[in-house]
């Protein structure tokens, strides 16, 4: 039995448990299938306060690790298989383990959607992204691609057109998802380049870092390469909230729905960072969220003394 479990360690996670930890709660993480959340794939982060000189992804989810567990959070690996919260305490299953819990904050996070390359996943950092916000500064006076045809690729396109030389907008047709209004403020950039119809076939790296990319008309399966030294994806995110469904409320999306900062219509879970966050999905958003979920759970428990 635990006062407060929480499912993922990512920025929402962890901050979740420095807090509960100092209110003497002894949380529980459970680290679920992406231990440190998007930040584990970010090389160096530049936007998060106090770090000036900025600081790696990976680092920084380590000193929040380090933080959670000195003020006594216990860890455990595992990827949540089931969850019954039918009645208090909760039930939580992670493989051939489960736990019970008296409160239960949701961390688990979104995953962006990749174009399922070899090489994608492992080049995250070095020239591939999935945020223009986290990253795009990074790729100033140099030619870069956009994948995408929705609202979220439009206005990553025209962000990256502050910094980058040129920005080409990758689309596998000639239609669009995106609002006409997004549409026609890109085509009003001068610095936006629509590539369509096309696909990406392969991300060409040299020295660990994108230097092309491959594309394939889909339609005369054309081929041609372009020069660019970073690609941008933004075929949306998916919140990892599949065991979740039916038991919590959601959106059309699958992300979880929270009323009055961190709680749902469930008493007792609470909700922090990207599962309930399509619009921000920054680390300090996360961050500030788990905050607030920790501070909701060790309210509830004083008010259910049980």
């Amino acid at each position: 039995m635990h006062n407060v479990v929480i499912i993922g360690s990512g920025c929402a996670g962890l901050t979740a448990a420095i807090y509960a930890a100092r209110a003497n709660l002894k949380p529980l993480v459970i680290d679920g299938h992406e231990p440190g959340g998007q930040l584990s794939l970010t090389t160096h982060v530049e936007n998060f306060p106090g770090f000036p000189e900025g600081i790696m992804g990976p680092e920084l989810i380590d000193n929040m690790r380090k933080q959670a567990a000195k003020f006594g959070t216990e860890f455990k690996a595992g990827v949540i298989s089931d969850v019954d919260l039918s009645q208090r305490p909760f039930k939580i299953i992670a493989g051939k383990d489960s736990y019970e819990a008296k409160a239960l904050i949701i961390a688990a996070g979104a995953s962006a959607r990749l174009i399922g390359l070899p090489n994608e996943r492992e080049l995250i950092g070095h020239g591939v992204s999935t945020c223009a916000t986290c990253d795009g500064y990074f790729f100033r006076g140099k030619p870069i691609g956009v994948v995408g045809g929705g609202d979220s690729a439009m206005e990553e396109a025209n962000f990256l057109s502050r910094y980058a030389s040129k920005v080409y907008l990758i689309h596998r047709r000639n239609e669009f998802r995106a609002s006409k209004i997004m549409i026609d403020r890109v085509k009003a950039n001068e610095k936006i380049e629509f590539v369509t119809p096309a696909v990406v076939d392969e991300i060409v790296a040299v020295d660990g870092s994108v230097e092309r990319v491959r594309l394939r008309n889909p339609d005369s399966n054309e081929k041609r390469e372009i020069e660019l030294h970073g690609l941008f994806i933004a075929i949306g995110h998916d919140p990892n909230t599949k065991v979740l469904k039916g038991k919590l409320e959601m959106d059309a999306n699958g992300y979880l729905i929270a009323h009055h900062g961190s709680l749902t219509k469930t008493a007792g879970v609470f909700v922090a960072g990207d599962v309930q966050d399509h619009r921000y999905r920054q680390a300090i958003t996360a961050a500030g969220s788990g905050c607030m979920a920790a501070m909701d759970a060790e309210k509830f428990l004083e008010e259910h003394k049980d």
